[in-house]
């Protein structure tokens, strides 16, 4: 309860391991081992003392998060390595731009997943003195890295293609170049499915944007076969010509890429997430108004504070349980929400 303003804090943390062990079912049946003491003054003191209730079963949700990005990195890697190095000798023998240009940018994607599982192992530490929200933004941190990697693959795509065709040189095998842009498709899809569809299970920006630069580069390894077949039909230019194509494609995702990650990185949130919220914590009952919800993403978790208002005449035991009551909304319903700090002041006149 803050003094000047007869308020009350209430605040639910998921995330981190304390001295005491209770069952938390979202509601009120659970035990509270504060150190208050008995009596009317033990009780007023343990509402108005700020409170942190873990819940076993959002601490291994949010492990069983940065596990699944651990496991999706890891296969995406040895997935894109076998790829790029496949393509790599196909590239030695041939001499296709194009299809030089396609294993790099895979060579620098099966690099980003090494931040990424640093970033997961990270994710999982507790916290600390230092840092007392965790270690979550060391995955923000990593999607910069993506981005990075992507810019560099463009950069490189485009010089080996302007530089072909400025200086022609002839393509052969072109055979084994339009099957190794097959086994470049294939391994990208198969990378983009696991990583997009993992990195939206545990809402990790970062892996999503992975995997979405991984299904371009899918998609630019089909392009190795429509220089290959303008080779074998006479066509010289195609092959630069479909490089330079994949470099505007990959500054396309390029663009996708740091627009989400950079919004993670600034606190932006989906405005749906925040209606929702606030559509949840109106219908509490005893709350009055929404003041506000600020929500903000560290890594593939969600932090929320609120501010209710509630009838003057309320007291200050039922406000201790209104708040926990509007907490234990909020993170019911709202995905990937592990904390939530509700703030519940009196309705002015």
């Amino acid at each position: 309860m803050r003094a000047h303003d007869h308020g009350l804090d209430h605040d639910h943390d998921h995330d981190h391991d304390h001295d005491h062990d209770h069952d938390h079912d979202h509601g009120h049946e659970h035990g509270h081992e504060h150190g208050h003491g008995h009596g009317l003054r033990g009780r007023l003191r343990h509402v108005v003392t700020p409170h942190s209730h873990d819940a076993a079963d959002s601490i291994d949700a949010a492990l069983e998060s940065s596990a699944r990005g651990i496991r999706a990195v890891k296969t995406s890697l040895v997935v894109l390595a076998i790829t790029a190095v496949a393509q790599l000798a196909v590239v030695y023998v041939s001499g296709s731009v194009a299809l030089l240009a396609d294993t790099i940018h895979n060579f620098s994607d099966a690099l980003t997943a090494v931040p990424l599982w640093i970033a997961f192992a990270l994710g999982r530490r507790t916290a600390t003195r230092r840092y007392t929200y965790g270690y979550g933004r060391a995955e923000d941190l990593a999607g910069l890295f993506v981005i990075a990697m992507i810019a560099l693959s463009a950069v490189l795509a485009g010089w080996e293609a302007v530089d072909r065709l400025l200086h022609p040189a002839p393509v052969s095998d072109l055979g084994w170049v339009a099957v190794a842009g097959l086994v470049g498709f294939l391994g990208n899809e198969t990378v983009a499915v696991l990583r997009i569809r993992e990195g939206r299970a545990i809402g990790s920006a970062a892996l999503v944007a992975d995997g979405h630069h991984a299904r371009a580069d899918g998609f630019t390894s089909l392009a190795v076969l429509v220089g290959a077949g303008g080779v074998a039909l006479g066509w010289g230019w195609a092959d630069p010509v479909v490089g330079l194509a994949i470099t505007v494609a990959i500054a396309m995702v390029l663009r996708t890429a740091a627009r989400d990650v950079l919004r993670r990185l600034m606190d932006g949130v989906e405005p749906g997430l925040v209606e929702a919220a606030e559509s949840t914590l109106a219908d509490v009952p005893g709350v009055t108004a929404v003041r506000g919800v600020r929500m903000r993403w560290i890594g593939h978790e969600i932090h929320a504070e609120a501010e209710l208002d509630v009838h003057p005449a309320t007291s200050l035991v039922d406000a201790h349980a209104l708040a926990h009551r509007a907490e234990a909304d909020l993170v019911r319903t709202t995905p990937k929400l592990t904390r939530a700090v509700v703030h519940a002041y009196p309705a002015h006149p």
